[in-house]
Protein backbone atom coordinates (compact mmCIF):
# COMPACT_ATOMS: atom_id res chain seq x y z
CA UNK A 1 0.00 0.00 0.00
CA UNK A 2 1.54 3.39 -1.14
CA UNK A 3 2.72 5.75 1.78
CA UNK A 4 2.06 9.40 1.43
CA UNK A 5 4.47 12.07 2.73
CA UNK A 6 2.19 15.06 4.75
CA UNK A 7 3.64 18.18 5.09
CA UNK A 8 4.64 17.88 8.70
CA UNK A 9 4.42 20.94 11.89
CA UNK A 10 7.30 23.13 10.90
CA UNK A 11 7.39 24.63 14.60
CA UNK A 12 6.72 27.96 15.60
CA UNK A 13 2.95 27.63 14.97
CA UNK A 14 3.36 27.40 11.39
CA UNK A 15 0.72 26.47 8.96
CA UNK A 16 1.51 26.40 5.69
CA UNK A 17 4.49 26.06 2.97
CA UNK A 18 5.28 26.73 -0.37
CA UNK A 19 6.74 24.23 -2.51
CA UNK A 20 10.14 26.06 -4.06
CA UNK A 21 11.27 22.58 -5.66
CA UNK A 22 11.39 19.02 -6.14
CA UNK A 23 14.21 17.08 -5.47
CA UNK A 24 12.41 13.97 -7.18
CA UNK A 25 10.42 13.09 -9.77
CA UNK A 26 8.07 9.95 -10.13
CA UNK A 27 9.16 6.80 -10.98
CA UNK A 28 12.49 7.67 -8.54
CA UNK A 29 13.24 5.31 -6.31
CA UNK A 30 14.33 7.10 -2.97
CA UNK A 31 15.52 5.78 0.50
CA UNK A 32 14.35 6.72 4.07
CA UNK A 33 15.25 10.38 5.10
CA UNK A 34 16.46 11.27 1.29
CA UNK A 35 15.50 14.77 0.79
CA UNK A 36 13.29 14.70 -1.03
CA UNK A 37 11.93 18.13 -1.69
CA UNK A 38 12.71 22.47 -0.62
CA UNK A 39 9.64 24.50 0.83
CA UNK A 40 9.68 28.00 1.96
CA UNK A 41 7.76 29.05 5.09
CA UNK A 42 7.21 32.25 7.04
CA UNK A 43 10.06 31.81 8.47
CA UNK A 44 12.55 29.95 6.39
CA UNK A 45 13.28 27.36 3.35
CA UNK A 46 13.79 24.00 4.40
CA UNK A 47 14.56 20.80 2.28
CA UNK A 48 12.56 17.78 4.12
CA UNK A 49 13.46 14.62 4.03
CA UNK A 50 11.44 11.35 3.77
CA UNK A 51 10.11 9.25 6.04
CA UNK A 52 9.33 5.97 3.78
CA UNK A 53 11.49 4.32 1.28
CA UNK A 54 10.34 3.03 -1.70
CA UNK A 55 9.52 3.81 -5.62
CA UNK A 56 7.94 8.18 -5.93
CA UNK A 57 4.72 7.66 -7.18
CA UNK A 58 3.73 11.26 -8.05
CA UNK A 59 4.21 14.70 -6.75
CA UNK A 60 0.70 15.86 -4.80
CA UNK A 61 1.85 19.61 -5.12
CA UNK A 62 3.48 21.87 -7.64
CA UNK A 63 6.26 23.92 -7.43
CA UNK A 64 5.04 27.20 -6.48
CA UNK A 65 1.61 25.42 -4.75
CA UNK A 66 0.84 26.61 -1.06
CA UNK A 67 0.30 23.34 0.98
CA UNK A 68 -1.63 23.57 4.21
CA UNK A 69 0.13 21.35 7.36
CA UNK A 70 -0.80 17.96 6.93
CA UNK A 71 -1.74 18.48 3.49
CA UNK A 72 -0.08 15.60 0.84
CA UNK A 73 3.10 16.10 -0.68
CA UNK A 74 3.83 12.98 -2.37
CA UNK A 75 3.12 9.94 -2.52
CA UNK A 76 5.55 6.48 -2.49
CA UNK A 77 5.32 3.17 -3.79
CA UNK A 78 6.52 0.12 -1.28
CA UNK A 79 9.00 -2.06 -2.81
CA UNK A 80 9.54 -5.35 -1.83
CA UNK A 81 12.25 -5.90 0.87
CA UNK A 82 14.98 -6.88 -1.60
CA UNK A 83 14.77 -3.54 -3.96
CA UNK A 84 13.86 -0.80 -1.20
CA UNK A 85 16.99 1.04 -0.72
CA UNK A 86 18.48 1.22 2.47
CA UNK A 87 20.01 4.56 1.93
CA UNK A 88 20.68 6.72 -1.21
CA UNK A 89 24.53 5.89 -1.89
CA UNK A 90 27.32 9.09 -2.30
CA UNK A 91 28.34 9.81 -5.84
CA UNK A 92 31.71 9.00 -7.08
CA UNK A 93 34.71 11.24 -5.51
CA UNK A 94 35.55 12.28 -9.14
CA UNK A 95 31.82 13.36 -9.68
CA UNK A 96 32.48 15.18 -6.53
CA UNK A 97 34.86 16.97 -7.33
CA UNK A 98 33.73 18.51 -10.53
CA UNK A 99 30.79 19.71 -8.57
CA UNK A 100 31.53 23.11 -7.61
CA UNK A 101 27.93 24.15 -7.25
CA UNK A 102 27.22 21.89 -3.93
CA UNK A 103 26.65 24.51 -1.54
CA UNK A 104 27.76 23.60 2.35
CA UNK A 105 25.03 20.90 3.38
CA UNK A 106 23.85 19.89 0.37
CA UNK A 107 26.83 17.36 -0.50
CA UNK A 108 25.78 13.63 -1.17
CA UNK A 109 27.08 11.86 1.66
CA UNK A 110 26.98 7.85 2.01
CA UNK A 111 24.12 6.89 5.56
CA UNK A 112 23.94 3.31 7.69
CA UNK A 113 20.82 1.59 6.80
CA UNK A 114 17.93 2.43 8.70
CA UNK A 115 14.83 0.38 9.76
CA UNK A 116 12.84 3.76 10.17
CA UNK A 117 13.17 7.59 9.41
CA UNK A 118 15.67 9.14 10.94
CA UNK A 119 14.77 12.86 10.80
CA UNK A 120 13.76 15.53 12.69
CA UNK A 121 10.18 15.47 11.61
CA UNK A 122 7.06 16.12 14.15
CA UNK A 123 5.67 12.89 13.47
CA UNK A 124 7.84 11.33 11.51
CA UNK A 125 11.51 10.29 13.89
CA UNK A 126 14.15 12.18 15.96
CA UNK A 127 17.56 11.93 14.26
CA UNK A 128 19.13 14.04 11.64
CA UNK A 129 18.75 13.49 7.51
CA UNK A 130 22.30 12.28 6.44
CA UNK A 131 20.74 10.89 2.80
CA UNK A 132 20.54 12.28 -0.29
CA UNK A 133 19.52 11.76 -4.11
CA UNK A 134 19.11 8.15 -5.72
CA UNK A 135 17.44 7.39 -9.53
CA UNK A 136 17.12 4.64 -11.63
CA UNK A 137 17.84 4.18 -14.99
CA UNK A 138 15.94 6.32 -17.26
CA UNK A 139 14.09 8.75 -14.06
CA UNK A 140 14.55 11.90 -13.64
CA UNK A 141 18.74 12.33 -14.31
CA UNK A 142 17.80 10.23 -17.63
CA UNK A 143 18.15 12.05 -21.04
CA UNK A 144 14.77 12.63 -23.09
CA UNK A 145 14.50 13.98 -26.27
CA UNK A 146 14.20 17.51 -27.04
CA UNK A 147 11.02 18.48 -29.09
CA UNK A 148 11.78 20.43 -32.24
CA UNK A 149 12.49 23.95 -31.83
CA UNK A 150 9.53 26.69 -33.35
CA UNK A 151 10.25 28.39 -36.67
CA UNK A 152 11.95 31.78 -35.62
CA UNK A 153 15.40 33.32 -35.78
CA UNK A 154 18.35 31.80 -35.48
CA UNK A 155 18.92 33.44 -31.91
CA UNK A 156 15.20 32.26 -30.39
CA UNK A 157 15.79 28.90 -32.09
CA UNK A 158 18.97 28.51 -30.14
CA UNK A 159 17.62 29.33 -27.33
CA UNK A 160 14.14 27.56 -27.25
CA UNK A 161 16.56 24.48 -27.93
CA UNK A 162 18.37 25.18 -24.50
CA UNK A 163 14.95 24.42 -22.36
CA UNK A 164 12.89 20.83 -22.33
CA UNK A 165 9.58 21.04 -20.59
CA UNK A 166 9.65 17.34 -20.67
CA UNK A 167 13.78 17.28 -19.41
CA UNK A 168 14.49 16.78 -15.55
CA UNK A 169 17.82 16.96 -15.28
CA UNK A 170 19.59 17.21 -11.70
CA UNK A 171 19.97 20.46 -9.99
CA UNK A 172 21.54 19.68 -7.02
CA UNK A 173 22.63 23.57 -5.76
CA UNK A 174 19.67 25.93 -4.37
CA UNK A 175 21.53 28.59 -5.72
CA UNK A 176 21.25 27.29 -9.14
CA UNK A 177 17.62 26.85 -9.17
CA UNK A 178 16.58 29.91 -7.46
CA UNK A 179 18.73 31.89 -10.25
CA UNK A 180 17.51 30.15 -13.01
CA UNK A 181 13.40 30.60 -11.61
CA UNK A 182 14.19 34.54 -11.04
CA UNK A 183 15.08 34.82 -14.71
CA UNK A 184 12.00 32.88 -15.45
CA UNK A 185 12.42 29.30 -16.39
CA UNK A 186 13.52 25.52 -14.58
CA UNK A 187 17.07 24.67 -14.52
CA UNK A 188 15.75 21.18 -14.63
CA UNK A 189 15.36 21.69 -18.17
CA UNK A 190 18.60 22.42 -19.17
CA UNK A 191 21.01 19.92 -20.03
CA UNK A 192 23.84 20.44 -18.02
CA UNK A 193 27.56 19.61 -18.93
CA UNK A 194 27.80 18.24 -15.62
CA UNK A 195 28.24 14.59 -14.26
CA UNK A 196 25.19 13.07 -15.33
CA UNK A 197 23.93 16.28 -16.88
CA UNK A 198 24.33 17.88 -13.51
CA UNK A 199 22.99 21.68 -14.29
CA UNK A 200 25.83 24.04 -12.91
CA UNK A 201 25.98 27.82 -12.40
CA UNK A 202 27.52 28.09 -15.96
CA UNK A 203 25.03 26.01 -17.52
CA UNK A 204 22.23 28.86 -15.57
CA UNK A 205 24.24 31.99 -16.87
CA UNK A 206 24.84 30.97 -20.58
CA UNK A 207 20.74 30.21 -20.62
CA UNK A 208 19.94 33.50 -19.38
CA UNK A 209 22.65 34.78 -21.78
CA UNK A 210 21.10 33.18 -24.08
CA UNK A 211 17.46 34.02 -23.91
CA UNK A 212 17.98 38.08 -23.54
CA UNK A 213 19.76 37.88 -26.68
CA UNK A 214 16.58 36.02 -28.45
CA UNK A 215 13.40 37.75 -29.94
CA UNK A 216 10.45 38.11 -27.73
CA UNK A 217 7.66 35.58 -28.38
CA UNK A 218 4.73 34.68 -26.17
CA UNK A 219 6.85 33.50 -23.19
CA UNK A 220 5.28 31.04 -20.93
CA UNK A 221 7.71 31.44 -17.97
CA UNK A 222 6.30 32.91 -14.93
CA UNK A 223 7.92 36.06 -15.75
CA UNK A 224 5.74 37.38 -18.79
CA UNK A 225 7.57 39.48 -20.96
CA UNK A 226 5.22 42.65 -21.88
CA UNK A 227 7.23 45.05 -24.28
CA UNK A 228 11.00 45.55 -25.41
CA UNK A 229 12.67 45.58 -22.04
CA UNK A 230 9.63 45.41 -19.87
CA UNK A 231 9.43 41.89 -17.66
CA UNK A 232 6.82 40.42 -15.29
CA UNK A 233 8.06 39.41 -12.00
CA UNK A 234 5.78 37.45 -10.04
CA UNK A 235 5.54 38.32 -6.11
CA UNK A 236 5.61 34.80 -4.69
CA UNK A 237 8.07 33.15 -2.02
CA UNK A 238 10.43 35.39 0.28
CA UNK A 239 9.13 38.04 -1.94
CA UNK A 240 5.61 37.68 -0.86
CA UNK A 241 6.17 37.42 2.54
CA UNK A 242 7.84 40.41 3.08
CA UNK A 243 5.43 42.54 1.36
CA UNK A 244 2.48 41.16 3.35
CA UNK A 245 4.15 41.72 6.33
CA UNK A 246 5.64 45.52 5.33
CA UNK A 247 1.68 46.20 4.13
CA UNK A 248 0.58 44.80 7.24
CA UNK A 249 2.93 46.78 9.86
CA UNK A 250 2.04 50.08 7.49
CA UNK A 251 -1.18 49.93 7.64
CA UNK A 252 -1.88 49.07 11.20
CA UNK A 253 1.20 51.06 12.44
CA UNK A 254 1.15 55.07 13.08
CA UNK A 255 4.84 55.11 12.56
CA UNK A 256 7.13 57.96 12.82
CA UNK A 257 10.72 58.73 12.50
CA UNK A 258 13.60 61.04 13.84
CA UNK A 259 17.13 61.49 13.52
CA UNK A 260 20.66 62.93 14.91
CA UNK A 261 23.94 63.19 13.91
CA UNK A 262 26.53 62.05 15.92
CA UNK A 263 30.14 62.22 16.76
CA UNK A 264 31.62 58.34 16.92
CA UNK A 265 35.40 59.87 16.72
CA UNK A 266 35.61 58.34 20.78
CA UNK A 267 33.84 55.14 20.34
CA UNK A 268 36.52 54.09 17.43
CA UNK A 269 38.98 54.84 20.20
CA UNK A 270 37.35 52.97 22.74
CA UNK A 271 37.12 50.47 20.12
CA UNK A 272 40.83 49.96 19.07
CA UNK A 273 41.64 50.29 23.15
CA UNK A 274 39.85 47.70 23.69
CA UNK A 275 40.74 45.83 21.39
CA UNK A 276 44.41 46.46 22.47
CA UNK A 277 43.36 45.43 25.99
CA UNK A 278 41.96 42.67 25.20
CA UNK A 279 43.78 41.29 22.01
CA UNK A 280 40.13 40.45 20.55
CA UNK A 281 38.12 42.17 17.65
CA UNK A 282 34.88 44.12 18.68
CA UNK A 283 32.62 45.28 16.01
CA UNK A 284 31.15 48.92 15.47
CA UNK A 285 27.68 47.36 15.58
CA UNK A 286 28.22 45.01 18.52
CA UNK A 287 29.24 47.91 20.89
CA UNK A 288 26.00 50.04 19.57
CA UNK A 289 24.01 46.99 20.34
CA UNK A 290 25.20 47.61 24.06
CA UNK A 291 23.96 50.81 23.83
CA UNK A 292 20.68 49.75 22.32
CA UNK A 293 20.33 47.20 25.30
CA UNK A 294 21.19 49.94 27.87
CA UNK A 295 18.78 52.49 26.47
CA UNK A 296 16.13 49.96 26.27
CA UNK A 297 16.58 49.33 29.86
CA UNK A 298 16.08 53.17 30.25
CA UNK A 299 13.22 53.36 28.16
CA UNK A 300 11.61 50.11 28.79
CA UNK A 301 7.94 51.12 26.73
CA UNK A 302 10.05 50.81 23.60
CA UNK A 303 11.18 47.20 24.37
CA UNK A 304 7.26 46.55 23.59
CA UNK A 305 4.26 45.16 21.36
CA UNK A 306 0.79 46.11 21.10
CA UNK A 307 -1.95 43.04 21.35
CA UNK A 308 -5.37 45.45 20.03
CA UNK A 309 -6.12 47.50 23.01
CA UNK A 310 -3.00 46.67 25.33
CA UNK A 311 0.57 47.54 25.33
CA UNK A 312 2.35 44.66 26.28
CA UNK A 313 6.11 45.44 27.42
CA UNK A 314 8.92 42.92 27.24
CA UNK A 315 10.77 41.71 30.53
CA UNK A 316 13.16 40.40 28.05
CA UNK A 317 15.35 41.94 25.03
CA UNK A 318 15.36 39.79 21.89
CA UNK A 319 17.52 42.03 19.84
CA UNK A 320 16.80 41.89 16.21
CA UNK A 321 19.78 42.33 13.80
CA UNK A 322 18.28 43.35 10.30
CA UNK A 323 20.28 41.34 7.57
CA UNK A 324 20.10 41.09 4.20
CA UNK A 325 20.48 37.68 2.27
CA UNK A 326 19.64 37.15 -1.68
CA UNK A 327 16.45 35.64 -0.18
CA UNK A 328 15.28 38.86 0.86
CA UNK A 329 14.98 41.02 4.13
CA UNK A 330 15.47 38.81 7.42
CA UNK A 331 15.66 39.83 11.29
CA UNK A 332 17.17 37.51 13.13
CA UNK A 333 17.47 37.27 16.92
CA UNK A 334 19.40 37.28 19.56
CA UNK A 335 17.41 35.94 22.70
CA UNK A 336 17.62 37.11 25.93
CA UNK A 337 20.17 39.62 25.10
CA UNK A 338 19.76 41.65 27.81
CA UNK A 339 21.58 38.79 30.04
CA UNK A 340 24.81 38.84 27.86
CA UNK A 341 28.40 40.29 28.16
CA UNK A 342 29.57 42.47 25.42
CA UNK A 343 32.11 39.43 24.09
CA UNK A 344 29.07 37.65 24.51
CA UNK A 345 26.64 40.23 22.70
CA UNK A 346 30.02 40.56 20.38
CA UNK A 347 29.78 36.77 19.64
CA UNK A 348 26.20 36.50 19.03
CA UNK A 349 26.25 39.42 16.44
CA UNK A 350 29.15 37.73 14.48
CA UNK A 351 27.48 34.34 14.35
CA UNK A 352 24.13 36.37 13.00
CA UNK A 353 26.19 38.42 10.52
CA UNK A 354 28.41 35.19 9.19
CA UNK A 355 24.99 33.10 8.73
CA UNK A 356 23.06 35.80 7.02
CA UNK A 357 25.34 35.39 3.91
CA UNK A 358 23.37 32.55 3.20
CA UNK A 359 20.04 33.09 4.65
CA UNK A 360 19.88 29.79 6.40
CA UNK A 361 18.53 30.81 9.24
CA UNK A 362 16.44 28.18 11.06
CA UNK A 363 12.73 29.49 12.34
CA UNK A 364 12.89 30.14 15.76
CA UNK A 365 16.04 32.06 15.06
CA UNK A 366 13.93 34.40 13.24
CA UNK A 367 10.99 34.55 15.70
CA UNK A 368 10.46 36.42 19.07
CA UNK A 369 11.83 40.15 18.47
CA UNK A 370 10.91 42.82 20.62
CA UNK A 371 13.02 45.39 19.28
CA UNK A 372 15.56 45.95 16.21
CA UNK A 373 19.08 47.72 15.18
CA UNK A 374 19.68 48.01 11.34
CA UNK A 375 23.21 49.10 10.21
CA UNK A 376 22.14 51.10 6.74
CA UNK A 377 26.01 51.90 6.55
CA UNK A 378 26.77 48.73 5.18
CA UNK A 379 24.63 49.64 2.54
CA UNK A 380 26.89 52.87 2.27
CA UNK A 381 23.92 55.24 3.17
CA UNK A 382 23.41 57.69 5.91
CA UNK A 383 20.15 56.75 6.95
CA UNK A 384 16.40 55.26 6.17
CA UNK A 385 12.76 55.72 7.55
CA UNK A 386 11.86 52.59 7.74
CA UNK A 387 8.60 50.49 8.08
CA UNK A 388 8.96 48.92 11.85
CA UNK A 389 9.09 44.89 12.44
CA UNK A 390 5.73 44.36 13.73
CA UNK A 391 4.68 43.58 15.48
CA UNK A 392 7.55 45.54 17.44
CA UNK A 393 6.80 49.34 17.96
CA UNK A 394 10.27 50.93 17.47
CA UNK A 395 13.79 50.09 15.04
CA UNK A 396 16.98 51.66 15.40
CA UNK A 397 19.30 53.02 12.23
CA UNK A 398 22.63 53.51 12.10
CA UNK A 399 24.05 55.03 8.99
CA UNK A 400 27.29 55.05 7.30
CA UNK A 401 30.21 56.59 9.34
CA UNK A 402 32.28 59.38 7.45
CA UNK A 403 34.91 62.13 8.16
CA UNK A 404 33.06 65.16 8.50
CA UNK A 405 33.69 68.70 9.57
CA UNK A 406 32.52 68.89 13.15
CA UNK A 407 32.68 71.39 15.31
CA UNK A 408 34.88 70.66 19.52
CA UNK A 409 35.16 73.31 21.96
CA UNK A 410 34.98 75.76 19.50
CA UNK A 411 36.88 74.77 17.33
CA UNK A 412 36.84 73.23 13.46
CA UNK A 413 38.15 69.36 13.66
CA UNK A 414 37.68 66.54 11.15
CA UNK A 415 35.96 63.99 13.57
CA UNK A 416 33.83 60.63 11.99
CA UNK A 417 30.29 61.26 12.08
CA UNK A 418 27.06 59.19 11.38
CA UNK A 419 23.64 59.79 11.35
CA UNK A 420 21.34 57.86 14.07
CA UNK A 421 17.50 57.40 12.71
CA UNK A 422 14.74 56.03 14.86
CA UNK A 423 11.28 55.45 13.92
CA UNK A 424 8.48 54.47 16.49
CA UNK A 425 5.05 53.51 16.77
CA UNK A 426 3.30 56.84 18.17
CA UNK A 427 0.68 54.71 20.21
CA UNK A 428 3.06 53.51 22.33
CA UNK A 429 4.74 56.62 23.23
CA UNK A 430 5.42 60.79 22.27
CA UNK A 431 7.99 62.54 20.98
CA UNK A 432 9.62 63.35 24.73
CA UNK A 433 10.19 59.43 24.98
CA UNK A 434 11.56 58.85 21.25
CA UNK A 435 14.01 61.55 22.18
CA UNK A 436 14.98 60.43 25.09
CA UNK A 437 16.24 56.89 23.82
CA UNK A 438 17.63 58.31 20.72
CA UNK A 439 20.37 61.13 22.38
CA UNK A 440 20.82 58.79 25.26
CA UNK A 441 22.26 56.17 22.51
CA UNK A 442 23.92 59.14 21.22
CA UNK A 443 25.78 59.87 24.37
CA UNK A 444 26.70 56.75 24.32
CA UNK A 445 28.00 56.39 20.91
CA UNK A 446 30.16 59.86 21.86
CA UNK A 447 31.17 59.06 25.35
CA UNK A 448 31.71 55.52 25.71
CA UNK A 449 32.42 55.91 29.30
CA UNK A 450 28.66 56.94 30.30
CA UNK A 451 27.74 53.85 30.02
CA UNK A 452 29.49 52.44 33.12
CA UNK A 453 27.27 54.29 35.25
CA UNK A 454 24.33 51.80 34.23
CA UNK A 455 26.43 48.78 34.87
Amino acid sequence: MPNQFLLPDLGEGLTEAEVVSWLVAPGDIIAIDQLVVEVESAKSVVELPSPYGGRAESLDAAEGQTVEKGGALLTIAALDEASTPAAAPAAPSAAAAETPDIVPGTALRDAPAESGSGAVLVGYGTKESTVRLKRPEGGRFGAKAAPAPAPAAAAAAAAAALLDPTRRSPVVSPLVRRRAKSHGFDASQLLGSGPGALVRRDDVEAAIEALMAAPVEAPSSPAKLIGEGDVRIPIAGMRKLIATRLTESRRVIPEVTIWLDVDATELFAAKDRLQAATGERFSLIALIARFTIAGLRQFPILNSSVDENEIVQHAAINLGIAAQPGRGLMVPVIHGAHDLTTRELRDEVATLVATSEKGDFAPAALAGGTFTLNNYGGFGVDGSTPIINHPEVAMLGVGRVIDRPWVVDGELAVRKVATLSFVFDHRVCDGDVASGFLTYVARCIEEPLLLLGNL
